[in-house]
């Protein structure tokens, strides 16, 4: 089969040089288009289903959401591991599927499952699924900072502008916020005061979700002009909390939620809290990258959003980039082009000191880059993107290259000079030496 080969690329030099071309084309596009990251992604196709239930213990959380969520779950096909975690107020599921699933169809998989085990959940507790990345998807994270700003409002700045506009750019799975102070209104209701009116908690919930919200009336006609009835009820003050009416005594004076309750603006609970280098507490965010995606590709396109979002940012607010793999794959590249470049030197002089000739030193000095460009045409097809270990993988293999390459021709010489070829390529570089015996010739008899 080998013979073969060599015969017809002997006898088609041209088709060989025009392949070689194709592949050179085909390579360099591949190496534009492959994915780029510093570390390869050798974690398992899993997806994670997040339920919150809300001021519930650990222990009921594991019973009523965590176990039917689990039990639901072994059942999804090709899944080879699920994990349930239970902890106040919210459930994990992490279902682990077998190597080589597409994780989109795993995602189906598992939502299709999901309709089924809802209904066994509490009435009102809605799970969803997490992002569509994996554990290496953590790409960029900044901090929001700003002078006179407390870090309830950089959290505002953060859950309503930032995050909605990085979002958006391509690649992107999730930006998750961390630190600071989520803003609500917090109604403290006295509890000797529902009594003395006889007011149920229920009641006053009720009061408050019926009571934040817009109507329609539909349309009036005057004048040959249609006017849109509204009603605006939206909550936008603590005064507009206070004046919400719960009922009416005997008197018919309106019991409202200032006479129960005592409204104010607070923080949510916390779990946890963000600290930069120490200083104290900062708000930030954390980019999570999509499956699949080019990690340097969504890098820069996180960086040109935040540079097209800081006009509109409020004034003093600025973000701060505090982890940016860019900077390590950039590294990475560097390093291993510098490593290739000085090894592929290296062959090639140690490949032509071998063989002392020059043209046939080409032959295995030139399928060096084709044999890297041919590597990146497979990496591409194959979805595996160009990290340390890939790279690394190239540089290494580039020794193995050469000498296949060295021996095959070294032993085509050795067949030429026996058949009165091209002579012995000693002869040709040393002139000088006697026409009788080479310096091979030579240095076998010493």
């Amino acid at each position: 089969m080998l013979r073969k080969i060599i015969e017809l690329s002997v006898k088609n030099r041209f088709i060989v040089i025009l392949a070689a071309l194709f592949i050179t084309g085909w390579g360099i596009w591949a190496i534009y288009n492959t994915a780029i990251d510093a570390i390869p992604d050798l974690s398992d196709a899993q997806v994670i289903i997040f339920t919150e239930y809300p001021g519930q213990a650990p222990q009921v959380v594991e019973d009523q959401i965590t176990y039917p969520l689990t039990t639901a779950m072994l059942s999804v096909p090709r899944a080879k591991v699920v994990r349930g975690y239970s902890f106040f107020g919210v459930s994990f599921v992490y279902v682990i599927f077998e190597d080589g699933t597409d994780i989109y169809w795993a995602r189906s998989r598992v939502l299709e499952y999901l309709n089924f085990a809802s209904g066994k959940l509490p009435a009102g507790i809605t799970p969803t699924l997490g992002p569509d990345a994996t554990g290496v998807g953590w790409v960029y994270e900044y901090v929001v900072e700003g002078k006179g700003y407390d870090l309830a409002e950089l959290r505002s700045i953060q859950d309503w502008f930032i995050r909605y506009q990085l979002t958006a750019v391509p690649g992107v799975s999730e930006v998750a916020s961390v630190g600071g102070f989520v803003k609500q209104y917090q109604v403290n209701i006295d509890p000797n005061r529902l009594v003395t009116y006889g007011i149920s908690i229920d009641e006053v919930v009720k009061s408050l979700q019926m009571s934040n919200r817009d109507v329609g009336g539909r349309v009036i006609e005057m004048a040959e002009r249609e006017y849109m009835v509204r009603g605006l009820g939206y909550i936008k003050s603590i005064p507009d909390i206070e004046n919400i009416v719960l009922k009416s005594d005997r008197t018919g004076t309106p019991i409202k939620i200032r006479d129960v309750a005592r409204v104010e603006i607070g923080p949510d609970e916390r779990r946890g809290l963000a600290e930069l280098n120490g200083e104290g507490e900062a708000v930030g965010g954390i980019v999570v990258m999509r499956f699949g995606e080019n990690a340097l590709d969504v890098i820069n396109g996180v960086k040109e959003k935040l540079r097209e979002i800081e006009s509109s940012l409020p004034p003093g607010v600025k973000v701060r980039a505090v982890y940016d793999r860019s900077g390590l794959i950039y590294d990475a590249i560097d390093t291993l082009k510098t490593k290739l470049v000085e090894e592929s030197i290296l062959v090639s002089v140690v490949c032509i000191i071998f063989l002392l000739h020059f043209r046939s030193s080409l032959v295995a000095i030139i399928m060096l880059p084709i044999g890297i460009l041919v590597s990146f045409i497979v990496m591409h097809m194959m979805g595996i993107n160009a990290n340390i270990m890939s790279l690394g993988g190239i540089a290494i293999a580039i020794g193995a290259m050469i000498d296949g390459a060295i021996i095959m021709i070294e032993n085509a010489h050795k067949h030429l000079e026996k058949s009165g070829g091209e002579g012995d390529r000693w002869e040709t570089l040393f002139p000088w030496l006697p026409p009788v015996y080479s310096l091979k010739t030579a240095m076998v008899e010493v």
